[in-house]
């Protein structure tokens, strides 16, 4: 079996499909460019499956070089036998093969290793094969002078078979899997003094199955235990274990026996439960890490995606109460215009009225079209202060998620973006630009930092990182990007890009005074062949020379769309603004030696989304107006609120008063609901009632269900 055959038994993909994919990723081609114009060739897998696909090809990979390591290292040792290396190389489990190395791995000097020095390997052969009635007689043989008695050889003996039944591998194997299927995990509470002790009191004295223990709550109990809050075991009843040793182990009942069950409970506790207790706990860890960077990357996604008010004029408002309220002017590029600082929330009643007639006249002078309003401190006492204004246009006013604007105000992308400004007019700059456009906007803040996963901190960060810009180049590629507008920030993460090929395409923009064509792409310094190749399609460029430039079909399908259009006797422009003649066409009829039914008809699909932002348009929203702060909060409101935050255990709501509610898992609908993302998304306007209420502890019970 090869590696092709080992990824598709483990991800019950095709053979051809794998090996399709594996061989465009060695030609050098991106995920999203695959999942999009590679259809024909991979069966149409998304870029989960290709991700996928990627990532257990370099697990083998990895795992091919780990096995030439240890053959190498054993072979030195001159201990590899054709056995041994006939198991190494068949061996394709991470986990066996660090088994079957284990007795040639280098480590301190155990009681084993003193027991050998002093000639007692011998003995412990011999007790091994059981077939001694008289051990005690058998062991006055190797008395020396290094060895006092015969009990001191019988327990070195004891402490060499414990070495040799610790790292036998098929012991190993059968006593993970007990652990795996059996294992119980237990805390005890300690007495270490902790700010957060309250936090974890459920888990004071706590015991579950430890297969059965959810993603959350393992997460919570290594952060306490991290903390030294609790203390965690995590094993099967030792008896099961003993029971499961003896049965692989002792064949007999005499003498020898009986030392041999000795060095096997010695076996189990001083090397065995060790080692597999560790090991289970650091997968339950891992597989902890997995889900908890899987809702994060969901959540991301969503976010990322939220709807885009589009090209218009932003008034853009970071609010506070006594250092007043940043404002900004946006053009429709997003450019800053105009910046000052309001006080609506003073205590003079001049300072008030003065601050009505700024934001009235900021509105006339630079023909605003939106208000965009940051969620923090202040943003609800500053939205009511706006919508008292009479205005002489037509003005919306929009709450903006501010979570990450303090992050970018302070980072060298807006300090490099607004070298003259401080980080406050930064800060509002950011909130009118994500009502403008999020994606575009949220690039440029680690995800880390926007506040939509759950134990971040906690988990592995080089899988969170590289899960979540894999999850900002996925979307990037999704939504594409106007050639003449976005940042390098925002081109770096379309496909067959990166950074110094953004920064070399933004040069070359401003050289040119912006880019007529996709095709004058080629003449961007360092940008070859396969990177147009790869990013072309994922590149738009408004009110371009050739209208296929401003729509998501690749460069290498034009003469297929053109065909079409000769076929209808229609220019390009008017094949594409026509719906009823894209539905006529057939795709079989325009299938060649390229181009496949499937790609042709991902050609029509694109087609039809011309001029569609497939992020939706941005809706409209109010809180409560009764509610400012938790205490105005009673049981049974209904309310309407924003899903802030989703985790295995429910979607958090922010209903205005910057206490966010949770809405457990089994209130989220009238039916049993698995995974939360079935059934909320993040930002989703929502209705909630209010099941309790915990001003001191600052909880909020809500229900979506009960709401309906």
């Amino acid at each position: 079996m090869n590696n092709t055959e080992r990824i598709s038994r483990d991800l019950a993909i095709k053979n051809h499909q794998v090996d399709s994919v594996l061989e465009l990723f060695k030609e050098g081609a991106t995920i999203p460019f695959v999942a999009r114009y590679r259809k024909e060739q991979t069966g149409g897998l998304d870029e989960i499956a290709l991700e996928a696909i990627q990532k257990s090809e370099q697990y083998y990979i990895d795992l091919s070089k780990r096995k030439e390591f240890i053959l190498s290292s054993i072979n030195e040792q001159n201990k590899l036998d054709d056995q041994l290396k006939e198991r190494i190389e068949n061996c394709w489990d991470i986990k066996e093969l660090e088994d079957l190395y284990l007795p040639y791995k280098s480590k301190r000097k155990t009681k084993a290793d003193d027991a050998r020095a002093k000639g007692l390997e011998p003995l412990a052969g011999r007790l091994m094969k059981e077939d001694l009635n008289d051990a005690e007689s058998f062991a006055q043989q190797f008395v020396t002078g290094t060895v006092a008695s015969a009990d001191e050889a019988l327990q070195g003996a004891r402490d060499i078979m414990a070495e040799w039944m610790a790292e036998g591998p098929q012991l190993r194997k059968s006593l993970r899997n007990l652990f795996q299927r059996k294992a119980i995990l237990e805390t005890k509470e300690t007495k270490t003094e902790h700010a957060d002790r309250e936090k974890f009191r459920d888990y004071f004295n706590y015991q579950q199955e430890s297969s059965r223990i959810p993603s959350h709550r393992m997460l919570a109990l290594l952060r306490a235990d991290k903390e030294k809050i609790i203390r965690i075991t995590c094993r099967p009843e030792e008896e099961d274990a003993l029971f499961l040793m003896e049965r692989l182990l002792i064949q007999a009942n005499n003498e020898a026996s009986k030392q041999k069950y000795l060095a096997l409970e010695d076996a189990y506790k001083r090397l065995l439960r060790p080692s597999l207790e560790n090991e289970l706990l650091k997968d339950l860890k891992q597989k902890a890490d997995k889900e908890a960077i899987a809702v994060f990357a969901k959540n991301l996604e969503q976010l990322l995606m939220s709807s885009p008010l589009g090209a218009k004029r932003i008034l853009g408002i970071d609010p506070g109460f006594r250092t007043g309220c940043k404002t900004v002017c946006l053009s429709e590029q997003g450019d800053l215009l105009h910046n000052e600082t309001i006080f609506p929330h003073a205590s003079s009643a001049s300072e008030r009225s003065k601050a009505m007639s700024k934001v009235s006249q900021l509105v006339e002078a630079y023909k605003i079209d939106a208000i965009a309003v940051g969620n923090g401190t202040a943003g609800r006492e500053t939205e009511e202060f706006l919508e008292q204004i009479q205005y002489r246009r037509k003005v919306s006013i929009y709450s903006v998620n501010e979570a990450g604007a303090s992050i970018y105000s302070a980072s060298p992308i807006a300090r490099e973006e607004f070298p003259n400004y401080d980080i406050t007019v930064r800060g509002a700059v950011s909130i009118g630009r994500r009502l403008m456009d999020p994606l575009a906007e949220l690039v440029k803040i680690d995800p880390k930092s926007i506040g939509v996963g759950q134990y971040q901190h906690d988990i592995g960060q080089k899988e969170l990182q590289e899960s979540l810009d894999n999850t900002v180049m996925r979307v990037v590629n999704q939504v594409g990007v106007d050639l003449n507008t976005a940042s390098s920030h925002l081109l770096q993460y379309i496909s067959g890009l990166g950074k110094k090929l953004a920064e070399e395409i933004i040069s070359h923009r401003q050289a040119i005074g912006g880019f007529k064509k996709r095709s004058e792409l080629m003449k961007v310094k360092g940008l070859g062949a396969k990177a147009f190749e790869q990013s072309a399609g994922f590149l738009r460029i408004t009110q371009a020379e050739n209208p296929l430039d401003s729509t998501a079909v690749h460069p290498e399908s034009y003469p297929i769309v053109k065909s079409m259009s000769q076929s209808l006797k229609l220019s390009l422009e008017e094949l594409i603004k026509s719906k009823e003649q894209l539905e006529k066409i057939k795709a079989k009829d325009y299938i060649n030696s390229s181009f496949g039914e499937v790609s042709v008809q991902a050609i029509l699909e694109e087609l039809k989304k011309v001029g569609r932002d497939i992020r939706g348009a941005v809706k409209a929203f109010s809180f409560d107006p009764r509610l400012r702060k938790i205490e105005d909060v009673q049981v049974g409101m209904i309310l309407p609120g924003i899903v802030s935050n989703i985790t295995n255990f429910g979607a958090f709501v922010d209903i205005g008063v910057k206490q966010d509610g949770l809405v457990h898992v089994s209130q989220l609908a009238n039916r049993f609901v698995k995974d939360p993302l079935e059934v909320v998304q993040l930002q989703e306007q929502v209705r909630v009632k209010v099941l309790e209420v915990d001003a001191n502890k600052k909880r909020i019970q809500l229900s979506i269900k009960l709401a309906e």
